[in-house]
């Protein structure tokens, strides 16, 4: 059974607090963030950061914390508020069921991103992994936001009930940067791809393609500008190749599997 590690006093500076997490102990880190929020912290700098995870779960303030490292599954789980700024890759599950705040990632970041998320924003700037976005939800003004630079793998979208996902391809050697069963399962929400229409092949049966409105190109361009300011990426190359809409079919695809109601 892993100890925990001694605790070490953080390091103030005038405007962050800076936190090493070098062989420090997931639940110790996790004590001192929390600690250091409720003591009125607006910016926290974590360094060394080493597969240590839940960081910053269940946080409800506004605080800018930025990560140096790779943090392990479900940073930002639970979040509502925060701003996260992991410098570097991250493990599965970023922003698990996060209600709001924004998660920007420089790296890459592994499978399930997002998943059952209700609010917030999370840009990735490279590759994503399987299942990004699946479950997601929104409700009224609360419409959570997945933009991935990258390519992302099987079952995109899946059991999407609401929210926006984009997926730009900025990294992808070909045409083809999404995976297998693009929206299986599928009956909310929307999608955005840059550059071609996904193959026939990749999608489930719940998704359709459909035409982009001046209200999607409005929305697009703003949630892209945010983006791109975040990862100092060239917006205008980003917009210069068109985007594919796909939008569930039905809001009840699987309404046949169950007794019908009196």
């Amino acid at each position: 059974m892993t100890k925990p590690m001694p605790e070490v006093a953080p390091e103030k500076t005038e405007d962050r607090l800076i936190i090493d997490a070098s062989q420090k102990y997931y639940k110790v880190l996790n004590q001192e963030i929390r600690l250091a929020v409720s003591n009125g912290a607006h910016a926290i700098e974590l360094r060394n950061v080493n597969g240590q995870r839940y960081l910053a779960d269940g946080i409800n303030k506004r605080v800018k914390i930025h990560i140096h490292g790779t943090p392990g599954n479900n940073v930002g789980a639970f979040m509502d508020g925060p701003e996260l700024y992991v410098h570097g890759n991250s493990q599965e599950q970023v922003g698990n069921t996060m209600n709001s705040g924004k998660i920007v990632v420089f790296g890459n970041a592994s499978d399930v991103v997002g998943y059952g998320m209700r609010g917030g924003k999370i840009f990735i700037k490279g590759d994503a992994g399987y299942r990004v976005g699946i479950h997601m939800k929104q409700y009224k003004s609360s419409v959570p936001v997945v933009i991935v630079g990258g390519t992302t793998g099987d079952f995109l979208g899946e059991y999407m009930a609401g929210g926006i996902l984009i997926v730009l391809g900025l990294t992808a050697d070909g045409d083809e940067f999404v995976g297998d069963y693009v929206g299986t399962g599928m009956h909310g929400g929307v999608i955005y791809v840059r550059g071609e229409p996904v193959p026939a092949h990749r999608l489930g049966k719940e998704p359709a393609r459909v035409e982009l409105t001046e209200k999607d190109n409005a929305l697009l361009a703003k949630l892209l500008k945010e983006y791109s300011t975040e990862l100092s990426l060239d917006f205008d190359k980003i917009m210069s190749k068109p985007f594919f809409k796909y939008t569930p079919q039905s809001h009840r695809p699987y309404g046949n599997m169950y007794a019908n109601q009196p």
